[in-house]
């Protein structure tokens, strides 16, 4: 199968299947964000916990990336799916008890937040562990971009969904309805020909989950190998200096663009976000890939994020800022979508597992400082100047890394 046709992984019908029921769970996790940070915000008005939602929803992936890997190299990757899965609906289950029985109590809210982190990490790293079995190497580069493009259009959708549900069924019963949204996935994975366990493949390791022994260990294999050692780098420095934090401050670079609607300005400026990341993986899609599958371009790709993001912290008029966002979206998915591909190209079986829980911890655990490079630091600062300061810091770190990259191939 040519693997540079448009849509290729889509004559997959494995795929097919796994990639609706991953927009599915990605759309009812965003739906549940909505109307529980509503309802908890209208009952509580605390910051503190808006907040610790953030925290909650990043720490288990900086925590148990690796973990999780480690389980999916020794069980089966469609059960620790379905235990995701199962986990996100019991959650939206309890959020619709404590709404209709007006019982939520602060420590309860955090509880299940703490939950909700927990079943993302556990659903998404085995997601991306059994991608590799459904696809096929040859079909992994599009596969990875459509579920990135996917991805976005989840969360683009899923707000405004979750709006709908509130306004015609209330936030009780809407919460409740969004727990349908995981089911496909539950039952596909039931029987679902695909992963490790139902190859019954032999060679995967019996090593223990230890923690942090684990994670120092992986660290270790993925040094020997260049090229997921450069990948991890960069994800985890753009995760680290930048991540999404500019989305939460949205609201603040609207305000300070000077529209006479901050509100609409704010949801275009969003809007102008995702809509770059999903021309970027519908374009590449058509295209069968545009950019070199190779080091060199997922830098490329990230100095032009960072050079964007750069421009928009800087920017002062409200058209430049909504292209300069349309420009991040873009550069974001395409670098992301190609370092994952690169990991899971270069990943050696036997512990791809933990080599993607890594690199989980890079591209998603480390988001909980970007809070602090670009949230806390603004508040000092203001938000503009803490912006460009985390996005230079980014690309200062990006040129020496690809420096280091030419020098090394050039002596080659």
């Amino acid at each position: 199968m040519n693997s540079k046709k448009s849509f290729g992984a889509l004559a997959l019908p494995g795929y097919r299947y796994f990639l609706v029921t991953f927009m599915l769970t990605m759309m009812a996790d965003n739906i549940e964000h909505v109307i529980s940070y509503f309802v908890i915000f209208q009952k509580f008005h605390s910051s503190a916990l808006a907040g610790f939602a953030v925290i909650s929803h990043w720490l288990p992936f900086l925590l148990f990336s690796i973990p999780v890997g480690a389980l999916n190299d020794r069980f089966d990757s469609r059960r620790l799916i379905q235990a995701g899965g199962t986990l996100f609906a019991l959650v939206s289950a309890a959020w619709g008890y404590f709404f209709f029985t007006g019982t939520i109590q602060m420590y309860q809210a955090m509880i299940l937040l703490v939950l909700h982190g927990c079943a993302g990490v556990l659903w998404m790293t085995s997601s991306q562990v059994l991608l590799y079995d459904i696809v096929g190497h040859e079909m992994l580069p599009s596969a990875v971009r459509l579920m990135a493009t996917v991805r976005y259009l989840a969360v683009f959708v899923g707000p405004g969904i979750g709006s709908l549900l509130m306004l015609t069924l209330g936030a009780n019963y809407g919460i409740l309805v969004n727990t349908i949204f995981y089911l496909p996935l539950l039952v596909w994975l039931m029987r679902a020909p695909f992963g490790r366990y139902y190859r019954k493949a032999s060679e995967a390791p019996k090593r223990a989950v230890r923690g942090l022994q684990d994670m120092l260990a992986t660290i270790t294999d993925v040094r020997k190998i260049p090229i997921l050692t450069t990948m991890m780098l960069v994800a985890g420095a753009a995760s680290f200096f930048v991540g999404n934090s500019y989305q939460a401050q949205m609201p603040e670079f609207a305000a300070d663009l000077g529209q006479k609607d901050p509100g609409t300005a704010y949801s275009v400026l969003l809007a102008a976000d995702a809509a770059g990341a999903l021309i970027a993986g519908f374009l590449l899609e058509a295209r069968g890939g545009i950019f070199a599958l190779q080091p060199g371009s997922v830098i490329v790709l990230a100095i032009c994020w960072g050079v964007s993001l750069l421009g928009f912290a800087l920017m002062r008029t409200y058209i430049s800022s909504i292209a300069l966002l349309f420009a991040a979206g873009f550069f974001e998915l395409s670098f992301s979508s190609m370092a994952q591909t690169l990991v899971q190209l270069n990943a050696p079986d036997a512990i791809r597992g933990r080599v993607l829980g890594l690199y989980n911890v890079a591209g998603s655990g480390l988001r909980l400082f970007s809070g602090i490079t670009v949230g806390l630091v603004g508040s000092a600062i203001t938000i503009h100047s803490s912006l460009a300061f985390a996005t230079g810091c980014f690309l200062a770190f990006s040129i020496i890394l690809g420096w280091r990259i030419y020098r090394r191939n050039a002596s080659t």
